[in-house]
């Protein structure tokens, strides 16, 4: 009887273990975030100085080169946390009945159209019949630069050729005069050698959004978004990726240098660029979840659904602000 018991004793200590190693991974958060765009600075910073595991959260990260990567990893359920994805892609996954939710705005517009410092175009409205470079169709960059072309132009996207593309692509494409114009962050811009030369600004899409909206705030473009299943699984631990995300936040803004030592080793960015983003650091990144921030998301949803975009309704529980709440309240 005695070995019975040993090795009863040994079981039931291996089944403990067992638990405990599968209770570690049924935690752990699996962040993914779009490499090439806006949410680059902001996942770099996240994860060189670890903010999400000071909060006491095992977490991996999963890079993206394509912008649509996280949402369609947020789908297959590859991915537990997307920040900075597409907010037209995740407003069209919840619409496909995919369990997200909504949980924090993260990046805000701030692209600008531009030119060719000697192209004839001085206005977006000039633009009908040219080749535009954008990113992908899904970003939410594209979704609001077609959207004001429409709302402020009446230009159609069967009234100029979209030309997708990554944002150095993008800007290689214009030198290379493939594109009559661009949509492109200015960070993108000032990596571009003697770009106050070779370039030209148009346009601003934030200052485009506010004539078409009449409205004073500019568009959310980028959101961060989590699957229902780690929601419930972890109830108490969702403030804290807030918090992670704040924290990330407070310290680029504190520490500009270290933001562009972190982008020229993460993102080889030469040093022109990474200044420029971390001199941009607050006017792109924003981690808030407010009522007046739903409104806007809100009020965003309606211009791509009138803009062709999307269509349909949004789930009622899509947003959900406790985390954010709870991670202000320091619970």
């Amino acid at each position: 009887m005695k070995p019975l018991r040993t090795v009863i004793k040994v079981v039931l200590a291996l089944s403990i273990i067992a638990c405990s190693i599968t209770g570690a991974y049924a935690t752990t958060l699996r962040v993914g975030y779009w490499t090439s765009g806006i949410s680059l600075g902001f996942g770099a910073v996240l994860e060189a100085q670890k903010f999400f595991e000071k909060q006491g959260l095992q977490v991996q990260f999963i890079h993206f080169p394509d912008v649509n990567g996280p949402t369609t990893a947020l789908a297959s359920n590859a991915i537990d946390l997307a920040f900075g994805t597409s907010l037209a892609g995740a407003l069209s996954l919840s619409q496909q009945g995919v369990p997200i939710r909504m949980i924090a705005a993260t990046q805000m517009i701030d692209a600008q159209i531009v030119v060719l410092a000697d192209s004839p175009i001085r206005a977006p409205s000039e633009l009908r019949g040219k080749k535009i470079g954008m990113s992908p169709v899904g970003s939410g960059t594209t979704g609001v630069g077609t959207a004001v072309l429409d709302g402020n132009y009446g230009l159609k996207l069967a009234d100029y050729r979209l030309v997708a593309g990554d944002e150095p692509r993008l800007a290689q494409f214009l030198l290379q005069k493939n594109v009559d114009a661009a949509v492109m962050r200015p960070t993108t811009v000032a990596q571009v050698p003697d770009s106050n030369q070779k370039l030209r600004v148009i346009a601003t899409l934030s200052d485009q959004w506010k004539q078409m909206t009449r409205a004073s705030t500019p568009p959310y473009i980028g959101v961060a978004v989590m699957r229902n299943e780690w929601l419930e699984q972890n109830p108490n631990d969702a403030a804290k990726v807030i918090t992670a995300m704040r924290e990330a936040l407070a310290f680029g803004a504190a520490n500009p240098a270290a933001v562009v030592a972190i982008l020229r080793k993460a993102a080889s960015m030469n040093d022109q660029g990474a200044r420029f983003y971390s001199d941009h650091w607050t006017a792109m990144n924003t981690v808030s979840f407010k009522q007046t921030d739903v409104d806007t998301l809100k009020r965003t949803f309606e211009v791509f659904k009138a803009g062709g975009t999307l269509k349909g309704e949004l789930p009622a529980d899509l947003f959900y602000q406790k985390p954010y709440l709870d991670s202000e309240a320091g619970k």
